[in-house]
């Protein structure tokens, strides 16, 4: 058990990278936090799990809330840096359903509701999934 959670939370990362984790995690709480208690001018899980039925996206509620907490909790972990590699391969998953279910048809500019943002997320996210948290994280304490 010792060599998994050490294989999770090992890093050789910089302090960059703590710089891209933190602001990066701040901007998926954000995003996550609109869709699950409907703050920063968001639907909240009634309103989203809806929108998600109508796209196709069911059971709406569940989906909503998937990818509420996904968002939420992974970006709190990404700021805390605790856990980040689970949590960024979360986050990934969310941007690539997010990329191929609502951006993808309008093209690449986020102008026209594209998928360029969510695909900058899901690489952020793939880099934080391989580097690890780096020097300034929980991560780094736990794995000695």
């Amino acid at each position: 058990m010792n060599n998994l959670i050490k294989s999770i939370t090992s890093t050789q990362a910089g302090y960059g990278i703590a710089l891209l984790r933190i602001v990066t995690g701040l901007t998926f709480a954000a995003h996550g936090s609109q869709k699950l208690f409907g703050w920063f001018g968001g639907y909240g899980l009634a309103g989203v799990g809806q929108w998600m039925e109508s796209i196709g996206l069911t059971p709406g509620y569940l989906m909503a809330l998937m990818a509420g907490s996904a968002e939420f909790f992974g970006g709190l972990a990404l700021v805390l840096g605790l856990l980040v590699r689970p949590a960024a391969a979360a986050l990934i998953v969310a941007m690539l359903v997010a990329i191929f279910t609502v951006h993808w048809v309008n093209g690449f500019f986020i102008t026209a509701n594209g998928f360029e943002y969510a695909m900058i997320l899901a690489l952020i996210s793939a880099t934080l999934l391989i580097e690890g948290a780096g020097k300034l994280s929980l991560d780094r304490r736990i794995s000695g």
